[in-house]
Order: structure tokens, then C-alpha cells, then sequence
């Protein structure tokens, strides 16, 4: 299994206790909602309205930041011969916009980014988006295992583990993600009912004038429809 899958495993693995960062994905942004018409379908309430429009005029992180937190996403998310990179899906936008939404991000994405460049200039002599991309993985080899993480990397496995988190929840939440994970969502099947056998075993049968109805894929769309005494017409 690759480093990618196994990310993947992570994730499907993570759903169930909820995603790092509820709200938007990065391709349903706010910024989507152009007209009061599509602001009221998008369901939110006046002073929710009002929170997303400042939340979309303000930036918090500087340009250089914006490109470090690029360069960190493609480096946990790369692209495949299939699919885009986590910047192709938007990913750090989607950060961007969650440190603004949930500020709790703020303070340790930057320290960490700080901590990150300390990092890199003492081992290279440079930040870390001029490094090679063979000393940015070195960097991140130290901080991405924390069991293997020596204490002196203590700062860099907790900002590392927070840009993972919101890496793979901000790809795996965007169209393109979602395609990678195969989700298919709510899709019309073909039922045949409980099987003989086991309606025999509990002393059951459906009755044969409902069976025709409802089991017949060929009369499938086909809405059943009472009198007013309650009784079947179709």
C-alpha cells in the first residue's frame, strides 16, 4: 500500500468520529453564493450571511504563507497519474478559509510555519519553500512519524499532524477527492424482496397482488394509489 492510500485509510477510517474541519469544501465556498436568490437556498440565516461576507473580505495569512501551505499540501498530497494534487483541489484556499472560520487554527498553523522556516534554516540555510524538494521531505521525515520523533521536534509533529488533518480533510471533501474515494452516493437499486426461503422459515409470504406491484422492475415507477375506503386502486 502506498503512502497515498494509506492517507485514504486514514480518512475513511477518521469519518466516523467527523472531519477535522466541518463547514465548507473548498469548491463550496461562499463565494459561490452570488444572489440573495442562491444565499437562501444555500440555507443560511441573516447574521450567518453577514459572518461569511466579512469572513471573505478579511485574509489572515500573508501571500507567503498562502505558498507555504501550497507547497506543504502537494508534498503530503501529491498528484497521481489519475488525479490532481491537494493545490489542483483547492486545499489551501479550503485552509485558508477554515483558519478564518475556526480561529483556533491560527495560532499554531503560523507558529508552526515559523517553526517549519527556523527549521529549514538551520539544517539548509534557507526557508522552506526554497529548499529542494529532497530536503523538504528530510524536513518533514523528522515531524510526520511521531513515534519515531525525537523531543527536540516536538513543535513540528503537532503543526505537521494539524496540516495532514486538513490536507486530507479539505481533498477528500472537494469533487475531486470525492471521486477518488468512489463515493457514490444515494443511488436507486433493484430489490427483490426478503428471499423465499427465509419468509418459508418464519411462516410468511408477501401477498402476490403487492408482489406484482412492487418487485416488478417493469412497474417499478409505478405510485401506488388508494380509494377513500383504503383500498388499492394501482
Amino acid at each position: 500500500m502506498d503512502r497515498r492510500e494509506s492517507m485514504k485509510t486514514m480518512l475513511i477510517g477518521s469519518l466516523a468520529g467527523g472531519l477535522v474541519a466541518s463547514g465548507c469544501a473548498p469548491e463550496e465556498t461562499v463565494e459561490q453564493l452570488a444572489t440573495p436568490a442562491e444565499a437562501d437556498a444555500y440555507g443560511r440565516t441573516e447574521p450567518e450571511k453577514l459572518r461569511d461576507k466579512m469572513l471573505m473580505e478579511t485574509e489572515f495569512f500573508t501571500e507567503a504563507e498562502v505558498g507555504a501551505i501550497a507547497t506543504l499540501c502537494d508534498l503530503i498530497l501529491p498528484a497521481t497519474s489519475d488525479f490532481g494534487s491537494a493545490t489542483d483541489a483547492g486545499v489551501p484556499e479550503f485552509i485558508a478559509f477554515i483558519a478564518k472560520d475556526i480561529t483556533d487554527h491560527q495560532l499554531p498553523l503560523r507558529g508552526g510555519m515559523m517553526w517549519l522556516n527556523h527549521r529549514a534554516s538551520k539544517k539548509f540555510d534557507n526557508v522552506f519553500t526554497e529548499c529542494s524538494e529532497a530536503q523538504q521531505k528530510e524536513l518533514l521525515d523528522e515531524i510526520a512519524y511521531p513515534d519515531k520523533a525525537s523531543p527536540e521536534v516536538e513543535q513540528g509533529v503537532a503543526f505537521f499532524n494539524r496540516m495532514r488533518n486538513l490536507t486530507l480533510t479539505g481533498y477528500y471533501t472537494s469533487k475531486m477527492g470525492i471521486e477518488e474515494l468512489g463515493y457514490q452516493g444515494n443511488r436507486p437499486n433493484v430489490w427483490d424482496g426478503v428471499p423465499d426461503d427465509i419468509l418459508k422459515e418464519h411462516g410468511m409470504a408477501y401477498d402476490e397482488e403487492w408482489l406484482a406491484k412492487c418487485v416488478d422492475q417493469e412497474k417499478r415507477t409505478v405510485v401506488a394509489e388508494w380509494d377513500e375506503d383504503g383500498n388499492l386502486i394501482t
